[in-house]
């Protein structure tokens, strides 16, 4: 794929130009729920909030012009912030930044590459497993500011807020957590009844105010820059860009995966619209690049604020446009405002995102559906609070290939004539009595089912001739195609002629580029052919 498919047009943005009232009150709005959310994330990330805003700004721009949905709203999210305090543990702020730099190009270099539509392929337990596993993650790491402990340790995220309660334990104090409790549960509360009005804004707004009212001693945001600062890249450091190869890696699958989730369930929420996933990854590349060049973290698309933004009317892009720029506003005209908000109010907005995160239904519809998919979505929901995201996913999705491998390798198997309507007892008798015998290869013959075939085929007795019909063969690979050959030479070492019938022709390629193919002599087209070439040439004792 060219870069000019994947570069905006005319015709993404005439419709907002032509009416733009629903997509700017839509903007709005979404800057007004994006605002906790992105200081939360920030600060959650380990870089700050003043990080989160820069992220909120900049990759909201950059994705909502280059992307490749009308709806998608980016910026920092939770499942990102999971995967970049263990960067920001090994190697400092600077490495988040280099971190989000590299994995914008390696989204753009996937772009390019036409991958985006891999993402279809994601098994859904693992998706619903990590997903809760993230939501957890996420509460886990709220507790220290809820708590109202400012000196919690640990290196994974329980670890964490069991330091916190153990602290917490030496030293109560019921104010940071009835704050983080109270807006916690306005927002949920809100959000069900009223959803389209900001609540976590209002809550955090009013915890503010009366945290400065009362006088309470709550930890805040602390000083924020009135602004964005001047781009640079004085955190690139050449001698360490190896070591983050693969975190770059795991930050760019993970940008990937949620933005492309995100966009697909805005296009579910919508009418008659449908995303470009490999413009998608595009965008969300030049986001990542942008951001770390204002001390932003990586962003992806966010389901939260994406959901906002349908919800409240939005028609095409200029709406998350719009959402950037009131963001842009408020950190240029309201630093100092935003700076005295209790570091509990936000955790208490978090903590309700990550209700909103879970969704049961989903959960006891895959716990029902089939025991393997259940063991897929617990396994990778504990590796996710127990390990990280990343691990999560590669061990969830190989389990539910392995799964999905025992399953299609269970369907391959060889059936015994009669074969179809037109066959009859009778016959299959006088073909026995003439020590012929005729098997159709059912599904796949590839390497996770080749062996068990190997054993059904050499466990023919009592004939002279074989014949496999092959048209039913749906896929082969070269260990079928190299187990088979093993199997016609262990019948031909017993005297017995194999004879193939239907052959189809890439199969026949392929065995014939391994030389695993019967005589040619062998070869027929129908089963009828194959049969009176075997009456024919039988030798005379075997007719009784």
């Amino acid at each position: 794929m060219t870069v000019r498919a994947l570069l905006p047009t005319w015709a993404d943005w005439k419709p907002a130009l032509r009416s733009p009232g629903s997509d700017l009150l839509a903007g709005v709005l979404v800057a007004l729920v994006a605002l906790p959310l992105a200081l939360g994330f920030g600060i959650s990330s380990g870089l700050g909030a003043a990080a989160g805003l820069a992220t909120a700004i900049v990759a909201g721009t950059a994705a909502a012009v280059f992307g490749g949905s009308r709806f998608q709203v980016s910026g920092p999210t939770g499942a990102m912030t999971v995967v970049l305090l263990p960067i920001v543990s090994e190697h400092g702020g600077p490495g988040v930044l280099a971190v989000g730099l590299m994995a914008g190009a390696i989204l753009i270099v996937l772009a390019v590459a036409g991958v985006g539509r891999a993402v279809r392929y994601m098994p859904a337990p693992v998706i619903e497993g990590f997903t809760a596993g993230i939501a957890v993650v996420i509460a886990l790491q709220q507790f220290p500011s809820a708590l109202g402990i400012g000196d919690a340790e640990g290196e994974k995220m329980w670890q964490l807020a069991a330091d916190a309660v153990g602290h917490y334990l030496d030293r109560p104090d019921p104010a940071p957590v009835v704050t983080a409790l109270l807006v916690a549960a306005a927002v949920l509360i809100g959000g069900r009844y009223l959803p389209k009005l900001p609540f976590a804004l209002v809550a955090v707004a009013v915890a503010t105010a009366v945290a400065e009212l009362a006088g309470l001693d709550l930890a805040r945001i602390g000083a924020l820059p009135a602004g964005l600062p001047a781009p640079s890249l004085g955190f690139l450091d050449p001698g360490r860009l190896g070591a983050l190869v693969a975190p770059a890696l795991a930050v760019a699958a993970l940008a990937a995966l949620e933005s492309l989730l995100s966009a697909t369930a805005a296009d579910a929420m919508s009418v008659g619209t449908r995303h470009n996933p490999d413009r998608e990854l595009f965008g969300q590349g030049l986001a990542n690049i942008a951001a770390p060049l204002f001390g932003g973290v990586p962003a992806t698309g966010a389901i939260a604020r994406t959901a906002v933004n349908v919800r409240s009317g939005a028609r095409t892009r200029l709406a998350a446009l719009t959402h950037a720029v009131v963001l842009a506003a408020l950190l240029y005209l309201a630093a100092p405002v935003v700076a005295d908000i209790p570091l509990a109010a936000l955790a208490g907005v978090l903590l309700a995102t990550t209700v909103r995160m879970v969704e049961t239904a989903s959960l006891t519809a895959i716990a029902r559906a089939s025991r393997g998919d259940a063991a897929i979505m617990v396994i990778t929901f504990a590796a996710t609070v127990v390990f990280d995201l990343v691990t999560a996913v590669a061990v969830g999705v190989g389990i539910a290939v392995l799964l999905a491998l025992r399953a299609v390798a269970r369907e391959a198997h060889l059936q015994e004539l009669p074969l179809d309507d037109t066959d009859h007892l009778a016959e299959e008798h006088e073909l026995l009595r003439d020590h012929i015998v005729a098997y159709r290869i059912n599904g796949p013959l590839f390497f996770a089912a080749a062996h068990r075939f190997l054993l059904e085929l050499a466990d023919v007795t009592d004939v002279h001739v074989v014949i496999l019909r092959m048209s039913h063969i749906t896929a082969l690979d070269t260990t079928g195609a190299l187990v088979l050959e093993d199997a016609i030479t262990k019948l031909h070492h017993r005297n017995i002629t194999v004879l193939f019938a239907g052959l189809r022709e890439d199969h026949h390629r392929r065995l014939t580029a391994l030389d695993a193919l019967p005589a040619a002599d062998h070869l027929f087209a129908h089963t009828d052919d194959a049969i009176a070439y075997a009456r024919d040439h039988l030798p005379a004792p075997a007719r009784t």
